[in-house]
Order: structure tokens, then sequence, then C-alpha cells
């Protein structure tokens, strides 16, 4: 099993969703930044080194939000949600094709990583706000 970690970053009552690149697993899928945790690393450690490599900004990351294991043809990952906000930078596309601010209800438009889909029900059970 593969740990891997992602931020729900919010900004306005919108979160930063990024499209996968077209050359990797689940090319142009949407997902929530982040990636997988390294030896010695914590999953905030994690997160916020994953986080600033893809996208050049600081994150102060916040409260766990959830955490979901999904098995794909080739992987099997445990992804592990944290709310998080950005304290320095404006995001930039340094690894996906796309990025996007968008509110929960907004989601359902954009086709996401299978993991990411219980994440994306849940967002949708909540109000627009971060709590």
């Amino acid at each position: 099993m593969t740990d891997v970690v992602a931020a729900l970053i919010t900004k306005d009552g919108k979160f930063l969703i990024g499209q996968r690149p077209a050359h990797k697993a689940r090319g142009l899928l949407w997902e929530f930044v982040g990636g997988k945790i390294e030896q010695g690393e914590s999953p905030q450690q994690a997160l916020c080194r994953e986080v600033r490599e893809e996208l050049g900004v600081t994150i102060q990351v916040g409260d766990l939000f959830d955490q979901v294991t999904h098995t794909y043809e080739d992987i099997t990952v445990r992804l592990t949600l944290y709310w998080a906000t950005i304290s320095e930078g404006e995001p930039q596309k340094r690894e996906h094709e796309a990025l996007c601010w968008v509110t929960a209800s907004e989601m359902a438009q954009y086709p996401f990583c299978p993991a990411d889909r219980p994440i994306l029900e849940k967002l949708a059970s909540l109000s627009e706000e971060k709590p």
C-alpha cells in the first residue's frame, strides 16, 4: 500500500483542484494537490513539500479531513486529506495541466480520480464553507 496525502486548499469558499498531466497514470483526471509520503516524513511534512513542489506555494496545514483507501489496477493508495490554506505565494502550474478554484457543488462537473470520489461526496454533504 502506498501512503499519499492531499490538501483541501480553501480560499473564499472555494477549493483548489489540479488536472493530472496527460502522460501520468490517471492522466487528465482532476485531483486534490498532494503526493506520496517519503520515508521519515510526517504526513503534514509530506503535504507541505508536495504542495511547494507542485504549486510553488507555502501552506498552513489544518485538521485532518478524511482518509480513504482505494485499489486501482496498478496500485493501492491510502489517501489522507487535510484542510489547508496558502500562507505564501500564488499557485503555479508546475506539474498539473490546469488548476481551478471551485465550490464543493461545482466539483461534480470535473472528472476526478476514483480515490477522490468519496471525498467529493463528503464535501457535497457539508456547507460550502470550511467549518
